[in-house]
């Protein structure tokens, strides 16, 4: 049953994103939103989950919503709300919607004051072209980064100049574009792209906590991984190629710890080859509170892609108390502060990895000590208050269309505005 508006009887409590019911900064009027997402469950990755918990806020607000998604062994709603599902084909295990003629009837006969589209590729350009025709305001969430994923992937420099050439296409037709991070928004200035502001991402930082260290499951799920002088290194997120875990390697003679790598995808049986010698433990995927007893877990926090325009779980790392090691690279030079809450290290050397990582091992006082600092850095980020700014890009994306102006003059604002500080 959906969450009743707010100003109605509710009784308190949260979604299942945290997202807190009865907040007083519900808009009056009931916005009615058009979800376009290139992910949607079963699917679990960063853009699904995105997705998930601005459903979560929109049904806590009392707004109405349309999911668009690709065809999967899925639900047919979240949170109360319909999922329309369109064909996909599979690549790389996962569904990529395709374009349909549906895509525009669904949207027309929702009649929404917005569509909102989740890393528009396929999809979300259909969704963004449609909304243009019907005159609908469009706010494209840019968060995956298929141009450098394609030159990563070994594709090529011309595949990765097409996939720029794309993406100005499909964010430039947008009324609005948010980006997650300092690096995303200097990537599509570079290519073109005006209309811009920054919004980023919320953490759970109660179901993140550090006191999940002492937890009874929390120490048997680290004995799984580790004996008791051990400290463990570990990383979480999908083993794929853009994640670059070969980085890995370069951690071998650090004497101390034990690797454990906490997800899964394409790249496993790749990694458990070219790992070997250090002996990690692979877990697979976990969610929920599994996912936060094995983040409780974890005294280092690696994070090796280079391509990311966010990094989650850097963010949910932080929350656990636990210090990161990140690529000085796109999303993370956002998120950790060298020497502060963890170590920024050169992508082209993994020897600086390596140092950094040996550092941590080495010295638990500055462990506890940066932990402490990541944890305090994001605990005021909840998906509540992440949210409520992303209705208020609606609201510029709105007030934007009706005056048939761009948004660009309260862009320059909005990293201090809303979402995450660019300062960091």
């Amino acid at each position: 049953m959906r969450t009743p508006p707010v100003g109605h009887d509710v009784e308190a409590g949260t979604t299942p994103g945290g997202v807190s019911l009865g907040s007083p900064r519900a808009e009056e009027h009931r916005l009615r939103v058009v979800v376009v997402t290139e992910s949607f469950l079963p699917t679990v990755n960063g853009v699904t989950t995105s997705v998930l918990r601005v459903l979560d806020h929109l049904a806590a607000r009392g707004h109405e919503a349309l999911v668009i998604a690709p065809a999967g062994r899925g639900h047919d709603s979240y949170a109360g709300f319909p999922v329309h599902r369109v064909p996909s084909v599979a690549y790389r295990q996962f569904p990529v919607g395709l374009p349909n003629p549906s895509v525009a009837g669904a949207i027309a006969a929702f009649a929404p004051d917005v569509v909102h589209a989740a890393s528009p590729f396929l999809l979300g350009a259909q969704a963004i072209s449609a909304a243009a025709r019907l005159g609908v305001p469009s706010v494209a969430v840019f968060q995956t980064d298929v141009a450098r994923y394609a030159a990563t992937s070994g594709l090529g420099a011309t595949t990765a100049s097409l996939a720029w050439r794309l993406v100005r296409r499909i964010h430039q037709q947008a009324t609005l574009t948010l980006v997650p991070s300092t690096a995303s928004r200097r990537d599509l200035e570079a290519v073109g792209v005006d209309r811009l502001a920054t919004w980023g991402r919320g953490v759970d930082s109660v179901r993140y906590h550090p006191n999940h260290r002492h937890s009874p499951a929390t120490a048997a799920f680290r004995a799984t991984l580790a004996d008791p002088d051990e400290v463990v290194v570990g990383y979480v997120g999908r083993l794929a190629a853009e994640k670059e875990l070969d980085r890995l390697a370069a951690l071998r003679g650090v004497e101390g710890m034990r690797l454990a790598i906490i997800g899964g995808g394409p790249s496993l049986p790749g990694l458990r080859r070219r790992l070997r010698h250090l002996d990690p433990v692979f877990t697979g995927p976990l969610h929920g509170s599994d996912l936060a007893t094995a983040y409780a877990s974890l005294d280092v926090f690696v994070h090796t892609g280079t391509t990311e325009t966010f990094g989650q779980t850097i963010q949910e790392a932080h929350a656990s108390g636990v210090p990161v090691v990140a690529p000085a690279a796109g999303g993370p030079l956002d998120l950790v502060r060298h020497g502060v809450d963890g170590y920024l290290v050169d992508p082209r050397h993994d020897h600086s990895l390596r140092r950094a990582v040996r550092r941590l091992v080495e010295a638990p006082e500055l462990r506890a000590r940066l932990g402490e600092a990541g944890r305090r850095a994001v605990v005021g980020r909840t998906w509540e208050r992440l949210g409520d700014d992303l209705l208020e890009h609606y609201a510029d994306a709105r007030r934007s269309m009706a005056a048939a102006l761009p948004v660009g003059p309260r862009s320059a604002e909005a990293p201090r505005a809303r979402g995450l500080s660019t300062s960091n």
